[in-house]
């Protein structure tokens, strides 16, 4: 419990100290100890900033798609849009195009390293319709009611305290709103990954629904993972 408050503490002196980005501030006396499992999932470590050139790598788009994601996705000029786990913004520069010059890209990270590396990859590409956010480990730090996509690549499973993400996340969404999971298939032995860094569907849901979401919608044609659209259920109960 100590060292997650101490961790909280110098993310919040570190954004302080970074132009530009958006963190609220948050009482590190009610941050919980970060979990290792979660519904009979071990929770993967986040991947560090040292690998970032491991996104951006010329396999990428023949083994994921990547393109074909983006294709399916549902991101139309106007829409405000979070890429959630930006890393050194891979997505973030792509969905801030497909927005374009009336819609918005909420890019959130926890290592401001990724941050720098995002601000270098936006400068390069000339976009300027996005805003970095320093995240917590329990809040994405998004403002609410405002967000109308939340695209999570990879991401989810590295969620350390993954309700207290998902009920910050849902407060985010606008009307209508949705997040998407895109994770490496955990049912697929085929897929070469390693077992803590893919999900199965079953075990998407079962903790997607057990935070207020239902599945809208799937997109099964990605060559290793799964893609999957949810929305807040208002009618459903919370069920841990």
């Amino acid at each position: 419990m100590q060292l997650a408050r101490r961790m909280l503490a110098a993310l919040a002196v570190v954004a302080l100290s970074f132009p530009g980005f958006a963190q609220e501030n948050r009482n590190a006396e009610e941050v919980p100890a970060p979990l290792t499992e979660y519904k009979g999932r071990f929770i993967a470590q986040t991947m560090h900033y040292s690998g970032a050139e491991w996104l951006t790598r010329n396999e990428r788009e023949r083994e994921e798609r990547c393109s074909l994601m983006l294709a399916k996705l549902g991101v139309t000029p106007g829409m405000n849009v979070c890429d959630m786990g930006c890393g050194n913004g891979f997505y973030t520069v792509k969905m801030a195009k497909m927005a374009g010059a009336k819609g918005h890209v909420y890019a959130v990270d926890i290592q401001p390293e990724m941050l720098e590396k995002l601000k270098q990859r936006t400068k390069t590409a000339k976009v300027e319709n996005y805003t970095p956010i320093l995240g917590s480990t329990v809040d994405p730090n998004l403002p609410k009611g405002k967000i109308d996509l939340i695209l999570l690549v990879d991401v989810y499973h590295e969620f350390s305290n993954p309700e207290e993400m998902l009920a910050r996340m849902r407060e985010s969404l606008a009307p209508g709103g949705k997040i998407v999971l895109v994770e490496f298939r955990g049912e697929d032995p085929e897929v070469p990954i390693k077992p803590e860094h893919k999900m199965t569907k079953e075990q998407i849901n079962k903790e997607l629904t057990a935070n207020g979401f239902k599945l809208a919608k799937e997109f099964d044609k990605l060559p290793w993972q799964h893609m999957m659209w949810f929305e807040a259920d208002d009618a459903g109960e919370k069920d841990k």
